[in-house]
């Protein structure tokens, strides 16, 4: 194992985020945000703005930068400000200022008066819900709503009615904003008639077509560069408002333009994970045996078309064995900031609906939560003959139980003096997937290898995963390695999401290595190469002939007069989507200390043990482990982001969207159980980064009602719903 290899300069501060870019002549732009929630702008008055102190342009709808709307096969219509006078939501970007610095920008945005058509806005979850459609169709296909009976069952009801013990509830999700620490931002660079952007993203090739779209550019012409992302969690998978902006406005200036967004922008400006209401209902044996599964999921989205977020298809879909399980997604249009990806887009709040119906069935039974999981645990996704490729969930369990002390638990927990304590669990499944990617393996004379792909490492240790595999399969030293990441002129990577960078990547590495120290060994042999003729192999960064003589790569290639040789190998999934099932799993443990007086609630223990087939690097893997537990303590007791209703954010800022600090996190425990999975991917590994925030925030309120014997169904948890 390896320390991160972008420890140091994180650490240092010599890591370059994406607004740290400074170039000469440049200047500054301020997004102007709409101050109402559903509308029509009829007019602007720019005068005092473009009259203000150090003022250059005014962009508005009125007087648009121009751009057009980018289309991509995997994020599909990109929204781009500016191009309308429609207002969807409060904090729509609808203007912007350019100016010599930062803060006349500021300055003079303040001063654009807004004229609006202001109509009446739906901003309320409860009150949307009569106007709920059906969702379209989820990334895989899968219809929004769907049913799997057992032979001469008619309906999930039937199946329900005649089930001897049901459970029924209703659950809630609070909308949330990723709260990324570094604010979208981007640097716009024209020259030698091409542009280049400095932004932080989660793939730098897709936010490069994107932007070549719409300013109707070759994509050879456009060069993003984000070698360090100060956090994404999704919210920076498409291009954003500054970096559409900065682009255009540099266009037309003919001077580099850096907007970034405040960080109150950031919670309007951007995406967000929508709220869901989540009905369960579970008929089961008295045995606890699963007959039937039915899970409706509504979902809050922007009132415009965009992205919808999956709240159902990841959890009742596939986790649990039943004969007769239905599903159902629909969607509630609201005036709301627009949804997109948010870590573990549809598993977290699935699973706390998921886990936290699954404990109140293990309550009315009087059965150990852990043996209801074990009798119920899938083969496979109800409905489908493929097989998971790997499943060690009940190890998971069996190691988290005894590591937990899971065995001391009682059904209505302990006290400890003032404190009421109680432990929870939750399963926690996250889909094992690949996206298409592309890397370049390059030996140099030095004897160091490069491996270089347009991807990008948003705090999951992707670089020095790279650094690991490349040295594996070149058989070197990763000291030897120097790997490359967050430039759009490299390979195309791809994005860095839905846990895939590592399968991905690491697959197309495990191509490329064999392709590079094949063509070393043609090189080596060739006419008047130093093994001229010669049968060769390759072994320990050595190219070794039969007769005992041996050279570096290096040293051959010094020989042979090159400085550099390199090849470049892709993957993608194949045929083993037609064999397998694939997931991540894991079990996730908790013990909450409820004050008996004031109702605080203290996460006191966590643990989480994951089934997630390989690990590269156990120091990566357990930070984003952490990270996604510490998420699931987030949202159980603290997120939520609260729209008032005229659409405005009452907590669109720091100092009041709750977020844990290090006094509400206990130590984490987290462990492994390692079962390489080759069927998934030659490098055997699983993802790791959205999993563990699914389920935590079920196990959080399965532990509350051990402690307290109150059941709330709703996160964040607040004082007022432990009060007797």
């Amino acid at each position: 194992m390896i320390s991160r290899l972008d420890g140091p300069n994180k650490v240092t501060g010599r890591a370059r985020y994406g607004a740290d870019n400074n170039v000469p002549g440049m200047v500054f732009g301020h997004v102007v945000l709409s101050t109402i929630a559903h509308g029509r702008i009829t007019a602007m008055d720019v005068a005092a703005a473009r009259n203000a102190p150090g003022v250059i342009a005014v962009y508005t709808p009125f007087a648009p930068l121009r751009l057009r709307t980018p289309v991509s096969p995997f994020l599909g219509a990109t929204w781009v400000p500016l191009q309308n006078t429609d207002v969807a939501h409060y904090g729509q970007p609808i203007g912007f200022v350019v100016a010599e610095t930062y803060e006349q920008a500021r300055d003079a945005a303040m001063l654009v008066g807004v004229s609006y058509d202001e109509r009446p806005a739906l901003t309320s979850m409860r009150d949307g819900l009569a106007t709920a459609q059906d969702a379209p169709p989820a990334m895989d296909g899968a219809p929004p709503s769907l049913a799997v009976l057992a032979p001469g069952v008619e309906s999930i009801e039937d199946a329900l009615a005649a089930s001897p013990v049901v459970v029924e509830a209703t659950y809630t999700t609070a909308t949330q904003n990723h709260a990324a620490m570094e604010p979208h931002s981007a640097v716009a660079v024209w020259e030698s008639g091409g542009l280049t952007v400095h932004s932080g993203n989660q793939g730098s090739d897709l936010v490069a077509a994107a932007l070549a779209d719409a300013l109707g550019l070759d994509l050879a012409r456009v060069h993003v560069v984000n070698p360090f992302v100060g956090g994404a969690f999704g919210g920076k998978g498409a291009a954003s408002t500054p970096a559409f902006l900065a682009a255009a406005a540099a266009r037309d200036l003919g001077r580099p333009v850096k907007a970034a967004l405040t960080r109150e922008q950031v919670f309007t400006a951007t995406a967000t994970r929508p709220a869901t209401v989540q009905r369960l209902s579970i008929g089961a044996d008295e045995d606890g045996t699963l007959i039937a599964l039915r899970h409706d999921s509504w979902s809050s989205t922007t009132a415009t078309p965009g992205f919808v977020e999956p709240t159902s298809h990841g959890t009742s879909r596939e986790w649990y064995a039943t004969p007769n399980v239905a599903i159902s997604q629909k969607m509630v249009p609201l005036h709301v900031p627009p949804t997109t990806f948010m870590r573990a887009p549809g598993e977290a709040p699935g699973s706390f609906a998921l886990e936290s119906a699954i404990d109140e069935l293990a309550v009315a039974l009087d059965v150990d939560p852990i043996e209801l999981r074990r009798r119920n645990s899938s083969v496979a996704p109800p409905g489908k003959d493929l097989q998971w490729s790997s499943k060690h969930l009940d190890e998971c369990f069996r190691l988290g139980a005894t590591r937990f002390g899971w065995a001391e638990r009682t059904r209505r927990g302990r006290a400890d003096g003032d404190w009421l304590v109680g432990l929870g669990t939750a399963t926690a499944m996250f889909p094992a997937l690949r996206f298409p990617a592309s890397v370049r393996v390059t030996l140099r004379d030095d004897d160091t290898a490069e491996v270089a792909t347009s991807g990008a490492d948003p705090g999951t240790g992707l670089l020095t995963v790279l650094a690991l595999i490349g040295a594996e399969s070149l058989d070197i030293s990763p000291e030897r390695v120097t790997p490359r990441l967050g430039d759009s002129a490299l390979p195309p990577g791809g994005m860095s999401g839905g846990s895939t960078a590592t399968a991905s990547a690491g697959s197309a590495i495990m191509i490329a290595a064999p392709q590079a120290i094949d063509e070393l060994l043609a090189l080596a042999s060739g006419p008047g190469a130093p093994f001229e003729g010669a049968e060769l192999s390759y072994a320990d960064g050595r190219v070794l002939a039969a007769d005992g003589r041996r050279m570096t790569f290096g040293e051959v290639l010094r020989a042979t007069g090159r400085r550099s040789i390199a090849a470049v190998g892709s993957s993608a999934p194949g045929e083993e989507m037609t064999k397998h099932s694939f997931s991540s799993f894991g079990a996730q443990f908790c013990e909450v200390r409820v004050h008996r007086w004031t109702r605080e609630v203290r996460v006191s223990r966590m643990l989480g043990v994951f089934d997630a087939g390989r690990i590269i690097n156990e120091q990566t893997a357990r930070s984003q482990i952490i990270g996604g537990m510490i998420w699931g303590v987030s949202a159980a007791l603290h997120e939520g982001l609260e729209i008032e209703e005229s659409g405005r954010p009452a907590n669109g800022d720091f100092a009041s969207y709750l977020l844990p600090v290090n006094a509400d996190i206990p130590d984490v425990d987290v462990a492994f159980v390692q079962y390489p999975d080759t069927l998934h991917n030659p490098v055997g590994a699983r993802g790791l980064g959205e999993i563990g925030v699914v389920g935590m925030a079920a196990a959080i309120a399965n532990a509350v009602h051990n402690a307290t014997g109150i059941r709330v169904r709703h996160i964040p948890i607040a004082i007022e719903d432990l009060l007797d």
